[in-house]
């Protein structure tokens, strides 16, 4: 680990991530070291300023760490900072164990969380107001003297404001008073709306003089607004976490935070190039915490930049600002469009061109895909989360109607067989045709799902060997409304990928075999199609 990593940007705007300390205490994320290192090459990559490890001497995982972020991480961009508290009450910091394990870290910046609520400091703490405030006084001054950075972290601050705010600003002009950098005002409870903070933000910093940062907790929904609040009246810190992470519903998001101050605000928090990476690492960051990234997540998000209606479309295909804040790529995100029994013609002509199907202008063509389209969608099948199927679909109709065809199936069947022991036998037989040659292979499974997909894998696999790269990674069952219970119409969304892309396939049917039946047959052939196998004539 470096000390003082290089970067292009000044000390005058800070952009602290979180993810590590406060991002982790959302429920379902366990992060083992290896995740913390990996997480922290991620930020550093993004180029945040700053990233919160965790808190050193309280927590074993934390400290292991820090000592093997120092031997294993060289930080281009960002520096590395350890979470404590200030020292206990009646006693000095330079003897605090926990202040000494703050040092021993060898982290080059240290974050003081301190009490600026007068009830928190006399019920949790159960001290004084004065020695609350000789508790930052010493442990700041101390720290200083020990060559680090010093950030503070004023916990409960907006409502210990609202409570007593000559006590919270006295808490912060002792932190600034003593030497420290930032001193961040914590909206804890997440309770504060963004014209609150605005104005809060503004008395503090016009009656303290402070550096000011904001830590922005999200339970009203408002954690990104009330960060460019805080900026807008003059806080140059910003603190977030990753994809939003955190305790309850989490903290202030840093994607959309910092696209933000980039696009909207025209600052410069992060090295030139960076912004464009920023799609790519909050999934990144979701693999290692294992969280299925958020679809409708603002500009990382797979549907940032998706567009459904015909009308939106339209425009669209005239000029993508029409619809489009930005242009996706600023921030590593494309444009999808989605099509659906809402597509119009741009819509089908639109997906066609991002497919790479010519569709030649051919109003007929184009007006036939929308009509079939229209008419399967009302049936139960959904295109917008299936575009391998859509593909197909498409190509069938240039073809005049013909499908691409690897190979005919004669008949499958699929057979449960429950024992006296109470364990269950699922086989599948496929019967089909592929390049003049009648084939039967008959397999088992978990499942009969996986029997039937075992036994195409079997039937097909030594005349096409490419399908032995594929492999399904999800599978969904949905009950369409209509006729309910065991009658009801069942739609089977089936996603595959060959190791290097992945494709959705849908199929539709009153039994559930059948339409994951439809769906596989879907899958593989738009497999072969992905890998260059010629269709059969």
């Amino acid at each position: 680990m470096t000390e003082t990593a290089t970067s292009e940007l000044d000390d005058s705007f800070h952009v602290f991530d979180t993810t590590l300390r406060d991002g982790a205490q959302r429920e379902g994320i366990n992060l083992t070291v290896a995740d913390k290192l990996a997480i922290a090459r991620h930020l550093d990559d993004f180029g945040v300023g700053f990233i919160e490890g965790g808190w050193p001497g309280a927590n074993p995982r934390d400290t292991e760490f820090f000592a093997r972020a120092q031997q294993e991480i060289d930080f281009q961009h960002a520096q590395l900072v350890a979470f404590g508290a200030t020292r206990r009450a009646g006693a000095k910091a330079a003897e605090d164990p926990q202040v000494k394990a703050l040092l021993e870290s060898g982290a080059p910046v240290v974050t003081l969380v301190a009490k600026s609520h007068d009830r928190h400091v006399e019920l949790a703490l159960r001290t004084t107001l004065d020695e609350n405030l000789e508790m930052v006084r010493d442990t700041v001054s101390f720290l200083k003297g020990q060559g680090r950075r010093v950030f503070v972290d004023c916990e409960h601050f907006f409502d210990g404001y609202r409570a007593n705010p000559e006590y919270a600003k006295a808490v912060v002009r002792a932190a600034a008073e003593a030497g420290a950098d930032v001193v961040i005002l914590c909206d804890t409870n997440g309770g504060m709306l963004p014209a609150q903070v605005q104005a809060v933000v503004s008395t503090v910093l016009a009656d303290t003089g402070a550096r000011l940062g904001i830590h922005a907790q999200d339970d009203t929904g408002c954690a990104v607004a009330n960060t460019l609040a805080a900026v807008d009246a003059g806080a140059t810190h910003v603190q977030c976490t990753a994809n939003g992470y955190g305790e309850r519903v989490g903290n202030a998001n840093l994607f959309p935070v910092v696209a933000a101050l980039e696009l909207k605000y025209g600052k410069k928090v992060l090295p030139e190039g960076r912004l464009r990476d920023m799609t790519r690492i909050s999934h990144a960051i979701a693999e290692v915490v294992n969280l299925t990234p958020s679809t409708h997540q603002p500009y990382v998000g797979v549907s940032a930049f998706a567009h459904k209606a015909g009308l939106h479309a339209s425009a669209i295909k005239v000029d993508p600002d029409l619809y489009q804040h930005i242009d996706p790529e600023q921030v590593g995100n494309t444009m999808r469009m989605l099509v659906s029994d809402m597509a119009g013609r741009a819509s089908v002509e639109l997906k066609g061109k991002e497919l790479g199907v010519d569709l030649g202008g051919d109003r007929e063509l184009v007006g036939r895909v929308v009509e079939r389209v229209k008419e399967r969608e009302l049936r139960g099948y959904t295109y917008e989360a299936a575009d391998a199927s859509f593909e197909l679909l498409l190509r069938t109709e240039v073809q005049g109607g013909k499908p691409l065809r690897y190979f005919e199936v004669e008949s499958w069947r699929a057979i449960v067989e429950d024992r006296p022991d109470g364990t269950h036998a699922n086989e599948a037989t496929v019967k089909l045709w592929a390049k003049g040659e009648r084939i039967v292979a008959t397999a088992e499974g978990n499942g009969p799902v996986n029997a039937l997909d075992r036994a195409l894998r079997v039937a097909l696999e030594k005349i096409y060997p490419q399908l032995a790269k594929l492999e399904l990674v999800d599978y969904k069952v949905r009950i369409l409304e209509g006729v309910h219970g065991t009658e009801s119409t069942t739609r089977v969304l089936i996603s595959t990928t060959d190791g290097t892309g992945e494709w959705s396939t849908v199929g539709v049917a009153e039994n559930v075999i059948a339409a994951s039946w439809q769906a596989l047959e879907d899958a593989y052939t738009y497999g072969l199609l992905k890998a260059g196998v010629q269709p059969a004539e």
